[in-house]
């Protein structure tokens, strides 16, 4: 049994990723976090644990966690992960990260977009990019996996089979994201109360979101070549769910079976990956509750350009799903367990 913890149990993400390890049929919770002083029985947060369960999310302690656990998640803010994570790698533990602290190689490049000094340089280099249909080989070897944000896994999905296969012009890339309300966090913001929500659909960081150099960097390693995005991210009305809209240039006489074939090569084998049939397009709902991503693409022969959509739970397959997923394949599980059904 792999033994695990979850640091910051009590947010979006790291609720969904208890749910899911607590069905993992090969995973042992032994420690789930908060900040908060008092103990929150497990059963008060996550619906169907039984009452029953002895499970608690405490306060966090670190000497306990180190003794405990083989595999540590964070699920902790943005820019606040990285004193954790050294902490837990330095006592060799696997750490799977769902901050954007280790995502982006480039420490200016993350301290440009966040905001603050990056205070575990040295760790980016062991950091490997946690998105599996592109990088599986190497997090079968990682101690440090950054999982991907829900917005660049729903777009570089999309796209990087057709930059890496020389399909579209480079400096085309368009990305019309929209996403529930999840996405955002539980932290307190007026922007994502009922009344500001409810009824109401607004595009928010107009090519400044801080995934945009995420985006950018996986994209531009799969073509080997700088790729710069324009990326214009939405707010729906709905809890979860993330709908991408993506527009491209094809290059030269590129025919619509290239596509296809491109991305059947990419992705005829992935487990998570379902490729829609011609005609058909991705819904919200094949996807909530699931780690899959759908993809569907249209383009017309007689024009220059394709358009690729998308759609994955921005928690499951956008967050604690693929942390789970990351867990299967570095520690030689069957990929799709604790996934399926």
């Amino acid at each position: 049994m792999l033994r695990c913890a979850v640091i910051g149990a009590t947010g979006y993400t790291g609720a969904e990723l208890v749910k899911i390890l607590l069905r993992h049929p090969r995973v042992q919770l032994e420690a789930l976090t908060t900040r908060q002083e008092t103990a929150i029985p497990l059963k008060d947060l996550v619906p169907g644990v039984s009452k029953k369960s002895p499970l608690e999310i405490r306060k966090f302690s670190l000497p306990e966690i180190k003794r405990k656990a083989d595999v540590v998640f964070l699920a902790l803010p943005h820019t606040e992960a990285m004193g954790t994570a050294q902490e837990f790698l330095r006592a060799g533990k696997i750490v799977i990260d769902l901050s954007a602290d280790f995502r982006i190689k480039s420490a200016s490049v993350y301290e440009k977009w966040y905001g603050v000094k990056h205070r575990a340089k040295k760790f980016l280099r062991h950091a490997v990019y946690g998105l599996p249909e592109i990088y599986r080989d190497s997090i079968q070897k990682a101690d440090l996996i950054a999982n991907p944000g829900c917005y660049p896994t729903a777009a570089c999905l999309g796209i990087a089979p057709l930059v890496r296969d020389g399909l579209v012009e480079l400096d085309s890339i368009i990305i019309d994201a929209k996403s529930g309300v999840t996405g955002a966090g539980k932290k307190l913001n007026p922007a994502t109360q009922f009344c500001e929500v409810d009824e109401n659909f607004y595009a928010y960081k107009v090519n400044r979101h801080q995934h945009t150099p995420e985006i950018e960097q996986v994209l531009s390693e799969t073509a080997g070549d700088n790729i710069h995005v324009t990326f214009v991210p939405h707010l729906l009305p709905l809890n979860r769910g993330i709908l991408t809209s993506i527009y491209m240039k094809k290059r030269g006489s590129v025919r619509v079976s290239d596509i296809r074939k491109s991305f059947e090569k990419a992705y005829g084998e992935e487990p998570f990956v379902r490729l829609r049939k011609d005609g058909e397009f991705p819904a919200l709902r094949n996807v909530q509750g699931t780690n899959f991503c759908d993809i569907g693409f249209t383009s017309e022969p007689d024009e220059d350009e394709v358009i690729v959509i998308t759609a994955i739970d921005n928690l499951v397959k956008g967050a604690s799903g693929q942390a789970v997923q990351n867990m299967n394949i570095r520690c030689g599980l069957p990929e799709e367990e604790g996934l399926l059904g």
